[in-house]
């Protein structure tokens, strides 16, 4: 078998990598936030953060290329004011992977700051320290391992976003193929070796991701319960 095209595999990470920068600023913006706050409706916020967690991909790459596609709102405006097209180009698979991964995101990040004991914050704020270096100093750095732990799903998850990928992204050789479609196309020409290659790479790239979390996870675990 020979080995095909890299392409795919370099797209892919850089896709997951900036989805994940995205979902990780942005999902610790909003944990933070739904987790300080009470407002009305914050029941139905929530639900539509996490919304791509139980709708099917293609349901999630519609609704984006209404937004961005040419005659989206969003996608009007980003043409005609800064001359950015999103559909069909690889920043289409960046927002897709960004939306699917977002919720596992903004998931870990809120379980981990729920367990942060509130007294070590209080006790900052005594001493008039500010909320943002409370946060820095204190909050960001003992939420970290669940932080770090919705980073890698996050990324995983980018890493094999397929359908709504495809619907907002398309199909264009050395452009817009991820490793997802790249195996679907492939299968589909009749390329069964080319599909098996990227299956297997993606694979070991999942189970490297996990097998390093959870061993870090263990790792820290031991540390903690020397100290």
């Amino acid at each position: 078998m020979t080995v095909p095209d890299l392409s795919p595999l370099a797209l892919s990470l850089r896709v997951a990598l900036l989805s994940t920068v995205l979902a990780a600023v942005t999902g610790i913006a909003l944990a933070r936030f739904m987790g300080r706050r009470e407002f009305p409706g914050k029941s139905a916020a929530e639900a539509l953060i996490l919304l791509p967690l139980v709708l099917p991909p293609t349901v999630v790459g519609f609704g984006l290329i209404m937004l961005f596609g040419v005659n989206g709102p969003i996608g009007r405006l980003l043409e005609d004011w800064f001359g950015i097209r999103v559909v069909f180009t690889w920043a289409g698979a960046v927002i897709a992977s960004f939306v699917v991964s977002l919720p596992l995101m903004y998931q870990s990040v809120q379980a981990a700051f729920e367990k942060v004991d509130p007294r070590w914050e209080n006790v900052a704020r005594t001493m008039g320290v500010s909320e943002w270096r409370i946060f820095r100093k204190v909050t960001f750095p003992l939420a970290w391992p669940g932080i770090l732990a919705g980073l890698v799903l996050a990324f995983a998850r980018g890493l094999g976003e397929f359908g709504a990928t495809l619907m907002i992204a398309g199909f264009i050789p050395g452009e817009t193929v991820t490793v997802p479609l790249a195996i679907y196309f492939s299968y589909e020409a009749g390329r069964t070796g080319e599909a098996m290659f990227w299956v297997v790479l993606i694979t070991l790239l999942g189970l490297a991701a996990i097998t390093w979390l959870n061993g870090w996870r263990r790792k820290t675990s031991r540390r903690r319960g020397r100290e």
